[in-house]
């Protein structure tokens, strides 16, 4: 039998209103997120990919309640989490935790390793004493990959990958349920990536977490994922599981991120898929089909009614109304 979801998005929008309203014209808003619904079971790594401003960072700390919701509902644990206040909200903050994408600036240069893993313990009781919080921090060290005199320096000691380290680190220490990684790889060296990327996969391993791992790069996230969403203009326009969506895309738009990955040998040949001009502007999107006024494929059927994520194989899910794609 399968577990229930842990995380459940149903019909999921976060709206941005914008300021200089003229006279009894309509409000005009930013749809970043514009109706995403999904789910994820314990234990699950979901890939989230797209183009900078598809909304994917945005639907990450909507989820997390960093930003609040327009419309939808977000349930966590079987609880809806959509409207609850601060106060209400305070014990699933350390059940849900957040990566940074740059672990330069997310960490505090005037705070210790210890002190800034060890925040989140005291935030939210969980060491009954100095010596404990620092045997919980060296332990959480340890586990990422640190050493134990890391305790005492201080952010600007250490480089990229092992800064993004101590943010992880630190994200682990309430013990969460969830972790959200955004951006995880991407202000860091090639070399290092792969290595910030295994971190994870074990993490999952040890504590078995549930992830949603945000980054523009598929190829990343599908070393990690179980299973990929594509984001387009604040929609998913795929989704299956990772080695399907990258063997056997259906949508245009994934197809097209597919084809501008790298093959490492010469001897394959990959046509690439030239998407024509930028996303469109999220505050007056294309009718019918967001995807359409750069689709290669496009019908004239595409300008109708915004086609909604169908089943077009088991477990495999896409947006768009043709069936007759090629693959990447």
């Amino acid at each position: 039998m399968n577990a229930a979801p842990l995380l459940v998005l149903e019909d999921l929008r976060t709206w941005f209103p914008l300021p200089g309203r003229r006279f009894r014209a309509p409000p005009r808003q930013v749809r970043a997120v514009d109706g995403v619904s999904l789910s994820m079971a314990p234990k699950e790594i979901l890939g989230l990919v797209g183009e900078s401003g598809s909304g994917k960072t945005t639907l990450g700390r909507s989820i997390l309640r960093a930003i609040e919701p327009t419309g939808g509902g977000i349930l966590f644990g079987g609880s809806d989490i959509t409207h609850l206040s601060r106060r209400a909200l305070r014990p699933f903050r350390r059940r849900m935790q957040l990566v940074f994408q740059d672990p330069t600036s997310s960490l505090n240069p005037r705070l210790t390793v210890e002190q800034a893993v060890g925040e989140p313990l005291m935030i939210h009781g969980l060491a009954a004493s100095r010596s404990e919080r620092r045997e919980r921090v060296a332990q959480l060290l340890a586990m990422v990959g640190l050493p134990a005199d890391a305790l005492g320096r201080y952010p600007h000691e250490f480089s990229g990958g092992q800064r993004q380290r101590i943010g992880i680190a630190r994200a682990l220490a309430p013990g969460p349920e969830f972790l959200l990684a955004d951006e995880p790889v991407s202000a860091l060296d090639v070399s290092i990536q792969a290595q910030v990327v295994n971190l994870l996969l074990d993490i999952r391993a040890r504590l078995g977490l549930t992830m949603l791992v945000v980054a523009h790069d598929i190829a990343v996230v599908e070393h990690v994922a179980d299973r990929i969403a594509v984001m387009y203009l604040g929609r998913v326009v795929e989704l299956a599981e990772s080695r399907t969506l990258c063997r056997e895309p259906h949508h245009p738009y994934t197809a097209a991120l597919l084809s501008a990955v790298p093959v490492p040998d010469p001897a394959v040949q990959r046509p690439r898929i030239a998407l024509p001009g930028e996303i469109p502007s999220p505050i007056d999107p294309p009718s019918g089909c967001s995807f359409r006024t750069r689709c290669p494929y496009s019908l004239p059927a595409c300008a109708g009614a915004r086609p909604e994520l169908r089943e077009i194989a088991p477990g495999h899910l896409s947006a768009c109304i043709r069936d007759d794609i090629p693959s990447a």
